[in-house]
């Protein structure tokens, strides 16, 4: 990434100043996969490839009931001819605002790489099984810290969530068997369109979108379910 006008020492103050060259590659009709399922996983293993930092962290955008957008990062766990998967808490703000209005975006921000990837679709929690079946794939300590937070609740200060790990690793030594909570799962959200972004020299980026040909959720595998478009940058 090559800077055109480097920062001044305090770039905080002179934003407007801050240039980055996009010039790391194209993307085009000829090139881009018959499918949104192809051409994500490409770009997935791209980014991978290219060490972009945590590639799978996602900016999640959500509504509540007062209609005010909400977002925050989150780390998708799978993507499958269905859509694309992460978990959480399902008392959470973003599990809340998706149970009421399931309509949501995800956003991939690969900047390193002059990428990134908008997903607009519906939210609907994944089979109970499905979270099971993750939840014990996860680090020995993160199933303890699922248990631990009662995720966007006010609490008094640290102290409280430090207090409530040290009893749970008391209550469940390591090598423990530790049951999924009831109130944490899987969240699938199914797309209605993916867009696929290329940043270009002139800000004359590539932006090509798969959309639904019906207007609703479709299988990202299937090709006829999708028409391509270009949009202008």
């Amino acid at each position: 990434m090559s800077l055109v006008n480097p920062p001044p020492p305090d770039a905080a103050k002179h934003m407007a100043n801050l240039r980055v060259s996009y010039d790391r590659g194209r993307l085009d009709e000829a090139s881009v996969a018959a499918t949104p399922f192809e051409q994500f996983r490409s770009w997935m293993t791209e980014a991978v490839e290219a060490a972009v930092p945590e590639p799978n962290a996602m900016v999640l955008a959500t509504v509540g009931p007062d209609e005010q957008p909400t977002t925050r990062t989150v780390l998708l766990k799978d993507v499958d001819p269905r859509g694309f998967v992460f978990f959480t808490n399902y008392g959470s703000t973003k599990s809340r605002e998706m149970a009421e209005h399931p309509g949501a975006s995800m956003t991939f921000p690969w900047i390193a790489i002059h990428r990134q990837i908008v997903v607009v679709g519906r939210a609907e929690k994944v089979p109970r099984e499905e979270s099971e079946e993750y939840f014990v794939t996860r680090p020995f300590d993160s199933r303890l810290g699922a248990w631990t937070s009662r995720q966007s609740e006010v609490i008094a200060d640290r102290s409280v969530i430090v207090s409530e790990f040290a009893r749970l690793s008391a209550e469940y030594p390591v090598g423990s068997e530790i049951p999924v909570p009831d109130f944490w799962g899987g969240w699938l959200v199914r797309a209605v369109s993916v867009e696929f972004w290329q940043g270009r020299e002139s800000r004359l980026h590539d932006r090509l979108r798969f959309r639904s040909v019906s207007g609703r959720p479709a299988d990202l595998d299937v090709a006829s379910n999708w028409v391509l478009e270009r949009l202008s940058p």
